[in-house]
């Protein structure tokens, strides 16, 4: 089993929520939250700010934790192929965009950030984690935990 440990912003004004419009290696594209992959010895904290300044080119100020989600995505359920099961724990935070305009992240696999109205975001083809977050931001659980979201039809793993 793969295992990846990931911190993720959600950035929620004015009834938009910020997206990121991820393209893999082979063109396909579905929208998520800017964040990713937690860096050895650094504060998952401190990669969502790292993260929405690469993939957004804004600034961003961490209000509040929303939540940790820990998920098993099935080997068949991966978008790799052959791949074996994986393990994505992501750590949610409500972030508040300080500065900067939205651009598509140099060298990497964000094409372009929008500003989406919430009403939209079931229309799209969005990564599992958009639901998730949303979910988190929504509810507020007290113990910080949500629970399971159906995957299915435009939600990707």
């Amino acid at each position: 089993m793969s295992f990846r440990l990931a911190a993720y912003a959600v950035c929620i004004e004015g009834g938009q929520v910020l997206l990121a419009r991820h393209v893999s290696p082979k063109g396909e594209s579905n929208w998520t939250l800017p964040g990713g992959r937690v860096e050895h010895a650094e504060d998952p904290f401190d990669a969502v700010i790292r993260e929405v300044a690469e993939e957004t080119g804004c600034d961003a100020v961490v209000e509040r934790l929303l939540g940790v989600d820990s998920r098993v995505i099935p080997a068949a359920e991966r978008a790799i192929p052959g791949g074996p099961e994986h393990q994505n724990v992501g750590v949610f935070y409500q972030v508040r965009i300080t500065a900067g305009q939205l651009r598509p992240e140099p060298n990497g696999e964000v094409a372009e950030s929008l500003w989406t109205p919430l009403r939209d975001v079931t229309r799209l083809r969005r990564s599992s984690l958009v639901d998730i977050g949303l979910d988190l931001a929504e509810t507020l659980p007290a113990t910080g935990h949500v629970a399971a979201v159906p995957v299915g039809g435009l939600i990707q793993h």
